[in-house]
């Protein structure tokens, strides 16, 4: 049988969904789910946030919109403001995990776990691949791919360097256009399937050098 402990010193709005759970004081539920899982005091859910089951999150924590945390255990002070997916992971106290970033858990056969100390930076668009383990006070960068475990105070970037043509854009949308305008032919159409790939490589090719 289902059963919740909302204190009377949380908030819950009616456009939300507590399903056995507990929720404790000063908690705040905007629009949001949460099943089998635990809030702590003084922590901020939503809107449009879903608790799955056995997540507990700890004291004066955030975790704001379209957040997924599945099997997770949030240390107090953690702040999941936007855009994120936490699963099977332990994080710890007073960390930042920035929009978009996400916890690879899953290579298609096995559930991986993901264990993070206190005081981590996650930057947006990160992506940390399971099974994982960082260490407290590590700073990862904005679009960062992590595939190693990390040490305290580790500072972690990954990202590829972009490659900037100058006045090539122009250039770029004219090739585009032709393209384009092959295609609306009837020789065109019996041709597009056969070489749009080839086309685009080539386009591609062209403007790196």
């Amino acid at each position: 049988m289902e059963k919740n402990d909302i204190s009377k010193n949380a908030i819950v709005d009616d456009a939300s969904q507590i399903v056995n759970s507990k929720i404790a004081d000063g908690v705040v539920v905007k629009n949001s789910y949460i099943e089998d899982s635990v809030v702590g005091k003084n922590t901020t859910i939503g809107p449009f946030a879903h608790l799955r089951p056995n997540s507990v999150v700890g004291e004066n924590c955030r975790i704001g919109n379209f957040c997924e945390i599945k099997n997770s255990t949030i240390g107090n002070g953690t702040k999941i403001s936007h855009l994120a997916y936490v699963g099977d992971a332990i994080v710890g106290k007073n960390c930042n995990i920035g929009c978009g970033a996400i916890f690879v858990n899953y290579n298609g056969k096995t559930k991986n776990k993901i264990e993070i100390g206190n005081n981590v930076f996650i930057g947006s668009n990160c992506n940390l691949i399971a099974p994982l383990k960082i260490e407290s006070n590590v700073y990862i960068c904005a679009g960062t791919t992590v595939t190693q475990d990390l040490v305290d105070g580790d500072f972690v970037i990954g990202r590829a360097r972009e490659t900037i043509k100058k006045d090539r854009a122009k250039k770029y949308l004219k090739e585009i256009d032709k393209w384009y305008i092959l295609e609306q032919t009837e020789l065109g159409a019996l041709l597009a399937k056969s070489l749009l790939t080839k086309f685009v490589l080539g386009v591609a090719m062209r403007f790196q050098q």
